[in-house]
């Protein structure tokens, strides 16, 4: 059996501060990621066919999986994909502004750079209860702002996620509360527009 395990942080737990605190970052990483980890491994116990599938490819085909368990891997392999790609789009002394195609991308999909910030960040902010935002491209290249609820992910609607913020309340709890707005507000200080401009790069094969 291949188990799925916890990918190492690219950086360490406090390195986002003071945008994202450390205890948030050791919290969500060490506690629920690990969790997201070993419920999936559980929910795939007696499916040796399904143990040696990517976790993107049980998300991507989800109508595949035996139902008795689908639910169990589209919240627990959901939570997995999420947080693995969470931990790459951020990185220490990023923000600012991406460049190049990417940058062009944006400015003709969402008029302006600030417009797809602003954008982005309200459909964060209005996600009810827990989920994500994305900025996605599909088959076309065509860039669009998604929100997902729990733990869904983009490509089990067949578009691919080349940004993600997650707006549980365990993201940000400890620092901002309720304050969602705020904590998406400051999280653009950690944006990593290089690994986003890969993702984009990605995407297109």
């Amino acid at each position: 059996m291949t188990e799925h395990v916890l990918p190492k942080l690219p950086y360490d737990y406090n390195a986002l501060e003071p945008h994202i605190d450390a205890k948030t970052m050791e919290i969500h990483h060490s506690k629920h990621h690990q969790a997201y980890v070993n419920n999936l491994n559980a929910s795939l116990k007696d499916h040796p066919d399904l143990q040696n599938k990517t976790v993107e490819d049980l998300i991507k085909n989800l109508n595949s999986v035996p139902e008795a368990i689908r639910n169990a891997v589209r919240n627990s392999g959901g939570g997995h994909l999420n947080h693995t790609f969470f931990w790459q789009v951020m990185g220490p002394g990023k923000g600012g502004e991406p460049s190049g195609e990417l940058l062009e991308k944006i400015k003709s999909s969402f008029e302006s750079f600030d417009k797809f910030k602003e954008k982005f960040s309200a459909a964060g902010v209005s996600r009810f209860g827990s989920g994500w935002a994305w900025l996605t491209v599909d088959k076309t290249g065509k860039l669009a702002i998604e929100s997902t609820a729990n733990q869904d992910n983009p490509l089990t609607e067949s578009t691919v996620a080349i940004l993600g913020v997650d707006v549980w309340e365990h993201a940000y709890y400890l620092k901002f509360q309720n304050r969602r707005a705020d904590y998406l507000a400051t999280w653009w200080n950690v944006v990593n527009w290089d690994q986003v401009a890969h993702n984009l790069k990605s995407a297109k094969h």
